[in-house]
Order: structure tokens, then sequence, then C-alpha cells
């Protein structure tokens, strides 16, 4: 049998994610050897979204909620991959995947484009760069303020958030928002 078949025979004939049976097709879950381990079979309306970021329908993935639960790791991997994207923390701080597992899931993350961290004038920001606060900020859990024109040195980016970077302000290390900074 060719993979294909195996994997309509694996998914029962459905999409693995929604259980849709309409226009299915074999997906590889990237980085992938082209085996049936690495790959899922997906209906036409999951597939484009999966493939296409820009096209995400979050009531579409309501389904993530069950498909969670599938015993292949592939399925897994592209609903940790979706789940991220729509940045639901508590499902997926709920699905367990092996160490193994996870890293394949993440580097399919980090292989998607990214939009770039820019600061409140567009100017793209990069881990180890110097900042300026452009106005004052409350630390909440700290007790102090981030002054305005306070300088924070070295930052760190925040792994799949462009919109945050880590820095330390009065010796506190904390995350800030990129829209309150200007580059140095």
């Amino acid at each position: 049998m060719g993979l294909e078949q195996d994997l309509q025979v694996r998914s029962g004939n459905r999409c693995e994610l929604c259980t849709s049976t309409d226009s299915l097709s074999v997906l590889e879950v990237s980085p992938s050897d082209g085996s049936i381990d690495q790959s899922i079979y997906i209906c036409s309306a999951c597939k484009e979204q999966v493939e296409d970021k820009d096209k995400m329908d979050e009531n579409h993935w309501h389904c993530l909620n069950e498909s969670m639960w599938s015993e292949e790791n592939a399925v897994k991997v592209v609903v940790y991959r979706m789940l991220s994207r729509l940045k639901n923390q508590e499902l997926l701080d709920m699905l367990y995947l092996e160490d193994d597992i996870k890293a394949w899931a993440e580097m399919g993350l980090s292989a998607e484009n990214k939009e770039p961290t820019r600061d409140a004038n567009g100017t793209i920001l990069q881990a180890g760069d110097s900042v300026s606060v452009i106005k004052d900020l409350v630390v909440k859990g700290a007790g102090f303020t981030a002054k305005q024109g306070t300088t924070v040195k070295n930052i760190h980016l925040v792994l799949g958030n462009c919109e945050q970077i880590e820095g330390r302000v009065n010796g506190t290390k904390i995350v800030l928002l990129s829209c309150y900074l200007k580059k140095l």
C-alpha cells in the first residue's frame, strides 16, 4: 500500500484534525522524511490554514480540543503548532508531548516566517540591542515604575512574541512591550 492508502486506513478516511470527509489529502509535517509517522491525512480547509498563517479562521480550530488527544505524533505536532499560532495557552498547557516530539513541533514554528520585533518607530530590534523607554511604565509585581528615558541594555527577544522583549530595569529582569521602546 502507498502512503495515502495507509493514512486513509489509519484515519478512517477522515481529516485527522477536524474529522471532515471532504477533499482529503496527505500533509507531510515538516521537517519530514515522507513516512507515515511524519504525515497526516487532512481536509482542504485545515490544510489551507496550516500552510498559510494569514488565513486563520479561529472558529474552525475548536476541533483541536479533540484532536490534541490523538495517539499519532504527527497529529500532535500540528495541533501544537496551531495552538501556538492561536495563542491558546490553556490547551497548550494540557497537551503533553515527549521532549523529542516537542522539539519537532517547535522546529516547525521557528521555521515559519516570524515577524521581527520592532520598536515604537518601526525599527527592527535584535537581541543585545539597547533601548530607551518612551513613557513611564508601571512594572506590575515589582513595585516600581520604569521612567521615561530609562535605558535598557542587552535586551533579549521573547520567543514566539514579536511584541515583547526582556531586559533589566533597576536590577530586575522584566518583560516590556516593544511599542513603548526606542532603539538607541
